[in-house]
């Protein structure tokens, strides 16, 4: 179906072998009418070898004409065996242009020049870098998010996290989580946040408690040096110590105390302790394993879970929420990587090259399927049509060429024959 020239985009094509059917078709209607008017020629050499040329010319165009028709109809409509080949082998030739393109042109050596062309790298590296572009990535990214989170068998979820936990922090590698962690908290300065919140506790538990550990302390004063001890300097003592407790306490909290350093250096020690010591590594194992593998713990990691995903679910629907965010400052941080480190870009390129060749020979199958079935499915007229618009024009070039060439052999084989046996049977 040709289609009009505003809706037919093959329509220069046409055009094209249009004009140069007519010129082949036009140079053979001559060379004939050349012929018919040789036999109005007074007769001579020069007549006759023009006539044979004619003749030879004519036979050479009908020649390529019938052989070019063939290729794509059947000449003059007649059932002519072997003719309208490609419409009659189209599935043939589907297969064929299948494998050939799956193997000459999708080949490993064309796909490693066109990935070492591209800088896959680089492309992903300034896609990440630009805000505009990423963030639409993460916003589609967080909106996935609660369809993977529903996804999620709540029961299945929650033992996993149960069985995984444990194990996880139970190794060395959990030693050193834990140790990165507590040396993070030491770097920011959280540390002594926590050193203050301990310490106010225990002052406003003295506070509280004064008048109970002021008669314990007498207590214990008058069980150790008697009642005598006791009545004489009981109360005196337990005055002094508590006295002494909260003078001490006083002085932890300006910035500089020395107990709040000792603190510091203490954390310090036992962080290079759970770094470098395999007995304090597993020891720490050992206590985070018991309390993570306890009942109760198990119930608040599911409740940790469930509290998790709901609110990862709403935030991720939200475009300014901390998920977009967070997604957002990942694709940034991964787009200055790519930028500064040109051994992380060529890291890259060669896993995504290395990811595709190992992907070629299915490719290269699914493709040759692909264009096998699609030639398959044309109907004979399509596929008639499509082959001729492409290599139509080419092949007029080999009538013109035929009619040309039958000329030009008639005539010097007429000259020949003529010169060697003197004259030639018509």
């Amino acid at each position: 179906m040709q289609g009009s020239p505003a809706t037919d985009p093959d329509a220069d094509l046409r055009r094209a072998l249009t004009r140069h059917r007519a010129l082949a078709t036009g140079m053979l209607v001559c060379m004939g009418g050349l012929l018919v008017g040789t036999y109005s020629m007074p007769p001579g050499y020069w007549t006759e070898m023009l006539q044979a040329s004619a003749k030879a010319g004519v036979v050479g165009g009908l020649a390529d004409w019938f052989a070019v028709t063939a290729l794509f109809r059947r000449p003059l409509g007649l059932p002519i065996p072997h003719t309208a080949i490609v419409p009659n082998q189209k599935e043939r030739l589907g297969r064929a242009l299948g494998r050939f393109v799956a193997g000459h042109v999708i080949t490993e050596a064309e796909v490693r020049r066109v990935i070492g062309r591209l800088d896959l790298a680089r492309i992903l590296q300034q896609f990440l870098a630009d805000p505009a572009a990423s963030k639409p990535a993460a916003v589609a990214m967080a909106g996935s998010l609660p369809r993977i989170l529903a996804s999620l068998e709540d029961g299945r979820a929650k033992r996993l996290m149960v069985r995984l936990l444990p194990r996880i922090v139970s190794g060395p590698a959990g030693a050193r989580l834990v140790a990165r962690v507590l040396r993070a908290f030491v770097a920011s300065g959280r540390h002594q946040e926590v050193f203050s919140l301990a310490v106010g506790r225990i002052k406003t538990m003295l506070t509280e408690r004064e008048d109970a550990l002021r008669t314990a302390i007498a207590s214990r004063i008058r069980a150790e040096g008697g009642a005598l001890i006791g009545w004489l300097a009981g109360a005196t003592m337990a005055n002094r110590i508590l006295h002494a407790i909260n003078a001490e306490l006083e002085k932890v909290q300006p910035e500089d105390s020395d107990l709040r350093a000792a603190f510091g250096e203490w954390l310090r020690t036992e962080i290079d302790r759970l770094e470098t010591d395999p007995e304090r590594a597993e020891a720490i194992g050992r206590v985070l394993r018991d309390a993570l593998s306890h009942p109760s713990v198990a119930i608040w990691l599911g409740d940790v879970w469930t509290r998790l995903r709901t609110a990862m679910t709403v935030d991720a629907a939200r475009e300014d929420g901390r998920t977009v965010a967070l997604l957002s400052g990942l694709f940034a941080n991964a787009g200055a990587l790519l930028a500064e480190d040109p051994a992380a870009r060529a890291r890259l390129n060669a896993a995504v090259e290395g990811v595709l060749i190992r992907l070629l020979p299915s490719a290269q199958a699914q493709l040759s399927d692909f264009i096998a079935g699609v030639v398959g499915n044309w109907d004979a007229r399509t596929v008639a049509d499509k082959i001729e618009l492409r290599v139509g024009r080419d092949l007029q070039y080999v009538r013109i060429n035929g009619t040309l060439v039958g000329f030009l052999a008639g005539g010097a084989l007429f000259a020949l024959l003529t010169a060697v046996f003197g004259g030639v049977a018509h």
